[in-house]
């Protein structure tokens, strides 16, 4: 399955930069880092709100763009309207890079959330030094008690997590936990399926649980035109998350314009 391969290559490269700096070289720096613009803040508006995403290519899709300037669309994205960008910084698979963050916090003042694949809390670290303002923690690779350690070490550093779900039972574990931003990823990770009724699905049994009034819900995956966007809202999610659709072919600015219905 290709999260597993993908997994197993994250650990391999982060087992090679480990050898460049250790865990408390980071720990130390991160006392030097910016203040965190906070994602959570910036999702809860009237409407749905709009995570826009830098992403070059996926394993699903191949290369999205190839005239691919990550500062030039971080740029667009704010001036489009986009609450906070989303950055890939997944190198073999999504040719990304935790560089792309430190270049696009210079020119933004929205919030940075760095979408790739955590499970170690180097990377909360190396999340941090690196711009992001949020990361993303994927239920599915990890245990109930590494969520809960991730979202504690991810606040102790200053940072936010939005832990994504796709399934019923990720959903319930990551209830379970204290965690503030779930993102419902319509896209099943093991088949790279879409399905955009995962979010009005998931969205029923949020209704029911009384603990997750407070919660900020996104959704995420398979959102490409303004009815697309229409059915997530109408599932009562405070923001999307979309990528391919804003970097696929054309202006990104025209693309933006479209999804949003302007």
């Amino acid at each position: 399955m290709i999260l597993d391969k993908i997994i197993h290559d994250k650990r391999e490269e982060l087992e090679e930069i480990k050898k460049g700096a250790s865990l408390r070289e980071l720990q130390d720096k991160v006392q030097l880092t910016q203040k965190r613009r906070s994602l959570e803040n910036a999702l809860r508006n009237e409407g749905v709100s709009l995570i826009a995403e830098v992403k070059k290519a996926s394993p699903s899709a191949g290369v999205i763009r190839v005239d691919f300037d990550p500062i030039e669309i971080g740029k667009i994205y704010e001036k489009g309207g986009a609450a906070a960008i989303s950055v890939l910084t997944e190198r073999k698979h999504f040719m990304g890079d935790l560089q792309f963050l430190s270049d696009i916090r210079k020119v933004v003042s929205i919030p940075l959330l760095r979408k790739d694949f955590i499970f170690d809390e180097y990377q909360v670290y190396e999340s941090k030094i690196g711009g992001a303002d949020a990361v993303l923690l994927i239920a599915a690779i990890l245990s109930d008690d590494k969520i809960s350690e991730l979202i504690d070490l991810c606040e102790t550093v200053d940072l936010e997590a939005l832990v994504e779900v796709h399934t019923e039972e990720e959903l319930k574990r990551v209830l379970g936990t204290n965690a503030r931003i779930i993102g419902i990823n319509n896209r099943n990770l093991d088949t790279l399926e879409v399905d955009l009724t995962t979010t009005k699905a998931l969205m029923t049994v949020i209704s029911k649980d009384e603990n997750a009034r407070e919660i900020t819900i996104v959704s995420e995956s398979g959102i490409r035109t303004p009815e697309d966007l229409e059915l997530v809202r109408e599932a009562g999610v405070d923001a999307v998350l979309v990528g391919e659709a804003l970097m696929r072919g054309g202006v990104i600015e025209e693309n933006l314009e479209g999804l949003l219905g302007k």
